[in-house]
């Protein structure tokens, strides 16, 4: 709109000319007219006023500051006051949306992508970087971002990404290269991703979003309100945000298909666009959300596991949605199916067919066999478009009717496309017929060709579903209106396929239960057949040449992951592998790694989606997290470890637990620890240790039931007022035997650390009843009024020997550990070695002389790292199919 010439004085009055620019949104200067990037924005919509203060002088005041300057003469001066004047008065009075810069100020409205730190070459300090939708952003701060007082942005449409080390990165464009390095090598990665998707959104075309916001509800997000949605579900006909977007997919196509108002150019026909703007986020909402109540709903800001949870319920479920008068009658919902698609009453159709109307139902018309061709012969195009999308969607044609046959009931089923079918299974063979009249079938499937049987959840009034998968890579699925029919069946076809020496799998309430091929313990190099059954959060095997079942905890899972060259998907390969390691079954045993194979990807990715998602936490209690081996939550056990493992840097942290971290940075942590706290490393200088002990009081504080469980938690608090201490810790050592394995297990671990903690009383000021005024409301999650919940915390560290029963042994190697940590605090206040190092020999492949190596160790350094270190160190260079292992050896030289 305007550019010139403009004397900017940099820290005081002294100034110096600049090249100013000024356009809708910004108010840039540059160092010359010829630079690309400038040295200095203002939003448009930040100005506030401006005004004359002298001789060709004139000021842009801001909510947060002011900004000096100088034309060439007064007439120059006077021109700029008039047109920053207008453009600023223009944007209030139209109230427009604020673009991606607005992102920071006080009225934002959209989340940045990605924001952080990052050290840009040719700047002293480091840049807070933000990535929003088609742009990045530098700002010298995070309060000028706050501000939204930034250096410059980039336009990514002319920017291209390129890795250059472990932590550095390049953004290219045509005009400069700016040269980035992260703290670390994930966070580089994140980066990396974060900009590659904001040029894949800078190249997208905007054509079809535009169209859709024009509806005014399409303008947020259907699900959590968020501004400016570019993604939309083209079933349910409800445009989405990023972030709720991928909550969708994880529900599956069969519920909600999930597509990209920018990329996906070829789905969105002129039909598509125009259903979604009849149809809008709000006709769609009156229906799906007419009931959500208040303590339900997400918003912008929700976490990941907040809007899975909400999704689930509002499409999966179908709980918040306006029921149909005529839900539960199929025959009438489908015949006013029929009638609704000749009309052009959307609302109607869409109650109807989310309500348990058959989007393939017999219509009764020979010339117009289903409600499409209804539509079509209506001239309903829209009625067509949305029937279409909706066509192989899991909620329609469920029907069922009963008969007797060879002592076992034969049911009309749905299989494939959701067609009803009347099903035999004689001989080992599984039929399927047109109706209980044919003789001669539609299909058959052989009970020796199926390989895999889930049972499943669908979101429809017949509840009681499950598939059968072949080896021909054919998928089926089947329903009934009842449990106890759909159990019959499932047990008939698992009892004609599974081998004999796996039978006693028939007897277990499993989820998944099929033939895979595997390889365990030091039997290697020739994977055999086995049979799996998936039951809860436990895995049962069965080989042929071992009958006896070998159950594998999966919530105490050590590590689960895909092998090097056997990655999933996306890999063109006949064959998939699945790794994952154990802890002992007995105390006398040695860890067990099973893999897992699949040589059918459609089964077995199946497979790695179930075992992950039992392997994982399923809620809000104790026995439902992740474990160790000692029964400990996976969360709880990470962060005593780090608090405790560099020693003098956190045990004797002044205020440690007293401290509250940075609110953000815990919730952050909290939810990525809790959906697979096995991936998470943490790690010195990337973790605040207070953020850390925050985290750990807060998954405390939220707990499902509480440490001590609503039970027994009054008991506790009852048992304070015992004057005699002898009688008072036996009523503690009884409360202690009547808490869960896992509660009990998590309560010792958590107090054997805090016992740890206040021996450092004199460094870190939290000596035990310090302790207990942080821990005692957090554990019993109470106001902290009084002490009651404290003084437990205090007794049960004073007498923590005694009410846990902790031997000679377990004290020893206590007093060890601390002992080292105190050892390696006088050694790093002396200078003598940084704390938490140490130095360790390490033998490569045999223990020589001529192959060992003095290595120091950081604690925060994995296996996987030292590894590498031996090996650049040798010069050894790792090939496509080299395995190298690292093994701690004691003192008796056992690995």
């Amino acid at each position: 709109l305007s550019n010139g010439s403009l004397w900017s004085p940099p820290r005081s009055y002294i100034y110096q000319k600049r090249w100013v620019k000024l356009d809708a949104d910004y108010l840039r200067y540059f160092d010359s007219e010829k630079d690309a990037y400038s040295k200095r924005l203002i939003p448009v919509s930040s100005i506030s006023r401006v005004t004359s203060v002298g001789d060709q002088k004139f000021e842009v005041i801001t909510n947060n500051r002011n900004f000096a300057f100088r034309a060439e003469s007064d007439a120059d001066r006077n021109e700029w006051i008039r047109t920053l004047q207008h453009i600023a008065e223009e944007r209030k009075s139209k109230a427009l949306e604020r673009t991606s810069m607005s992102l920071a100020t006080e009225n934002a409205t959209e989340p940045a992508d990605k924001s952080g730190f990052l050290e840009l070459r040719g700047f002293k300090h480091k840049l807070f970087v933000v990535v929003a939708g088609d742009k990045v952003f530098l700002y010298k701060n995070a309060e000028d971002y706050q501000l939204g007082i930034g250096i410059t942005y980039i336009e990514m449409n002319v920017g291209n990404v390129k890795e250059v080390d472990r932590r550095a990165f390049d953004l290219t464009t045509p005009y400069r290269i700016f040269s980035f390095s992260a703290d670390s090598e994930q966070e580089k990665e994140e980066w990396v991703e974060a900009m590659l998707q904001s040029i894949t959104e800078a190249l997208s075309n905007s054509e079809v979003a535009e169209r859709i916001w024009a509806v005014e509800s399409n303008r947020s997000c259907a699900d959590c309100g968020s501004p400016k949605p570019d993604w939309a579900s083209i079933n349910l006909c409800v445009v989405i945000c990023k972030r709720c977007a991928g909550e969708h997919r994880g529900l599956g196509p069969g519920i909600t298909k999930v597509r990209s108002l920018k990329m996906d150019r070829k789905v969105w026909t002129e039909e598509l666009i125009k259903l979604f703007q009849q149809f809008g986020n709000a006709m769609a909402n009156e229906f799906w959300a007419a009931n959500v109540p208040p303590s339900e709903a997400i918003g912008p800001t929700s976490g990941s596991q907040e809007r899975r949870r909400f999704l689930i319920a509002k499409y999966q479920e179908g709980k918040y949605r306006h029921y149909h008068p005529l839900f539960g009658n199929q025959e009438e919902l489908d015949r006013a199916l029929c009638v609704a698609v000749t009309t052009s009453d959307l609302k109607e159709t869409q109650a109807l067919l989310f309500c348990g109307a058959s989007v393939t139902c017999d219509t009764g018309d020979s010339q117009c066999p289903t409600p499409l061709a209804l539509a079509e012969r209506s001239g309903q195009r829209l009625q067509m478009e949305f029937l279409l999308h909706n066509k192989t969607s899991g909620w329609f044609g469920w029907c069922v009717g009963w008969a007797e046959l060879g002592g076992l009931p034969s049911a009309l089923l749905c299989c494939a496309e959701f067609s009803r079918r009347w099903c035999t299974l004689q001989d080992g063979v599984l039929s399927y017929y047109e109706n209980d009249r044919n003789a001669i079938p539609n299909g058959e499937i052989r009970v020796e060709e199926i390989v895999c049987l889930p049972s499943l959840f669908l979101p429809h009034r017949i509840k009681s579903t499950f598939e059968v998968y072949t080896e021909a890579e054919r998928l089926y699925l089947f329903g009934l209106e009842t449990p106890n029919s759909a159990q019959e069946w499932l047990t008939s076809i698992a009892k004609s396929f599974v081998h004999p020496c796996a039978e006693e799998l028939l007897a277990l309430d499993f989820e998944r239960l099929g033939r895979l091929h595997y390889k365990g313990g030091l039997t290697l190099e020739r994977a055999q057949e086995g049979w799996f059954a998936l039951a809860s959060s436990t895995l049962h095997v069965c080989s042929e040449d071992s009958q006896r079942q070998e159950p594998l905890q999966l919530r105490k899972l050590q590590e689960l992951c895909a092998p090097p060259g056997r990655a999933f998907p996306g890999v063109v390969d006949t064959q998939w592998g699945l790794g994952g390691s154990w802890p002992p079954a007995e105390a006398s045993c040695a860890g067990r790694t099973l893999y897992i194979q699949g040589e059918r990807k459609l089964d077995f990715l199946g497979w790695v989606h179930a075992i992950q998602k039992a392997a994982g936490s399923s809620g809000d209690t104790l026995s439902e997290q992740q474990l160790t081996e000692s029964d400990v939550p996976l969360l709880v056990d990470r962060c005593i470890d780090y608090i405790t493992q560099c020693g003098m840097a956190r045990l004797t942290s002044e205020g440690i637990y007293r401290k509250s971290g940075q609110n953000s940075k815990t919730t952050s942590l909290l939810e990525v620890l809790q959906r697979d706290a096995r991936r998470v490393r943490l790690k010195e200088g990337e973790h605040h240790v207070d953020d850390v002990a925050n985290t750990l009081k807060r998954f405390f504080r939220d707990l499902g039931d509480g440490l001590f469980t609503r039970q027994w938690a009054p008991n506790w608090l009852w048992a304070t007022a015992l004057e005699d201490e002898e009688v008072k810790v036996s009523e503690y050592q009884q409360l202690l035997g009547a808490l869960p394995p896992v509660n009990r297990a998590t309560l010792k671990a958590l107090i054997n650390h805090l016992f740890r903690v206040q021996c450092f009383s004199r460094e870190n000021q939290m000596n035990t009843h310090n302790l207990a005024i942080v821990f005692g409301p957090t554990l019993f999650q109470t106001d902290g009024k009084d002490y009651k919940a404290g003084r437990v915390v205090e007794d049960l560290i004073n007498h923590y020997v005694e009410i846990f029963n902790v031997n000679d042994q377990e004290m020893k190697k206590q007093q060890d550990e601390i002992m080292a940590i105190m050892k390696m605090r006088e050694a790093s206040s002396s200078g003598m070695q940084q704390a938490g190092d140490f130095i360790c020999t390490v033998y490569l492949e045999e223990k020589k002389t001529e192959t060992e190596q003095h290595i120091k160790i950081p604690a925060t350094m994995t296996a996987e790292e030292l590894t590498f270190e031996i090996l650049d160190r040798r010069k050894i260079v790792m090939k496509e199919k080299d395995y190298w292992s690292c093994f701690e050896v004691n003192e008796r030289e056992e690995a």
